[in-house]
């Protein structure tokens, strides 16, 4: 995993591009095949499971975790699970790690909140991947609202470099 250093990104993505380009270029530049699809508005995980027809495990959380240093990493989780702390900090070697406000989220990924990604992301933080998500194709975020990708979890944890662990508990 390449890092493309610090980038300061502003909410209209400054970067200049669009979150959805940023997303597919680097799955390209990885190898990655991922199917990219338009989807309604959805007000909630169960909801986007819905319109895309999917049971709420199989979309996959992109949350950025921000350390006590100020530096961030990726844990990817299941939608029908959340973080558990003391795993990830144990995992991670650390006693403090935290969910960023929205904004500092968008200035460390150059994503907004719901379209977050570590692909595209305007620095290549750590990936930490929740074991569940082994051996399924899984939807995420693509980079932009309206987006859902689908690929399979264990191309893309081997695309990221991420490390795969028990890292989250039932919500």
């Amino acid at each position: 995993m390449t890092d493309k250093g610090p980038a300061a990104v502003g909410p209209a993505g400054a970067d200049g591009g669009n979150g959805r380009e940023r997303f597919l270029a680097d799955a390209a530049a990885r190898g990655l095949e991922v199917s990219v699809v338009e989807r309604l508005a959805a007000n909630s995980l169960e909801e986007a499971a819905r319109i895309l027809g999917i049971r709420p495990g199989d979309i996959v959380k992109s949350l950025v975790v921000k350390r006590k240093d100020g530096s961030f990493l990726f844990a990817l989780i299941p939608g029908d699970r959340q973080i558990s702390w003391p795993k990830l900090r144990a995992l991670v070697g650390v006693n403090k790690l935290s969910l960023p406000t929205a904004d500092v989220a968008l200035a460390a990924t150059g994503y907004e909140r719901g379209t977050i990604t570590p692909l595209g992301s305007t620095v290549a933080w750590p990936v930490y991947a929740d074991r569940s998500i082994s051996g399924r194709r899984i939807s995420m975020g693509a980079g932009e609202h309206g987006y859902s990708a689908f690929v399979d979890a264990d191309a893309l944890t081997a695309a990221l470099g991420a490390v795969l662990a028990d890292i989250s508990e039932p919500n």
